[in-house]
């Protein structure tokens, strides 16, 4: 299973930084998508230089993947990342989910081999500093 989550981090590092940096250099030309309201997302997210965020949480993510420092740092930001890119397929372009997922199975893949670095988070009544 280490190997797998090895794999899996190396991989979903390689996967967030290749396209946050497609975000600022756009080397990966993408055919629009299909559906207006998309379209019409995706302009006012660009123009308004909103999608600037989402691309550098993107290379930070996959960077701290690609080096093994700070992984669980990585996986929660990723993780908001995951989350919006999903919801956009989901709800706007749902022929085009499959990287998506194959991401969010990447990503669970290497959760679990640091879920003790989330143990805290999963408390209903989280220790405190006295």
């Amino acid at each position: 299973m280490k190997i797998t989550s090895i794999f899996s981090r190396y991989l979903l590092g390689l996967i967030f930084t290749v396209f946050g940096l497609n975000g600022f250099l756009n080397f990966i030309h993408q055919p629009p998508p299909a559906n207006p309201l998309a379209i019409q997302f995706l302009v006012s997210v660009s123009e308004s230089h909103f999608a600037a965020f989402f691309f550098a949480i993107q290379l930070l993510g996959g960077l701290l993947l690609l080096s093994g420092y700070f992984v669980p740092l990585a996986l929660t930001v990723l993780a908001a990342e995951l989350y919006n890119i999903l919801a956009f397929h989901l709800t706007l372009a749902p022929a085009s989910i499959a990287p998506a997922l194959v991401a969010s199975v990447l990503w669970v893949l290497v959760f679990v081999q640091y879920r003790e670095s989330f143990k805290g988070i999963f408390r209903a009544k989280p220790a405190t500093q006295s």
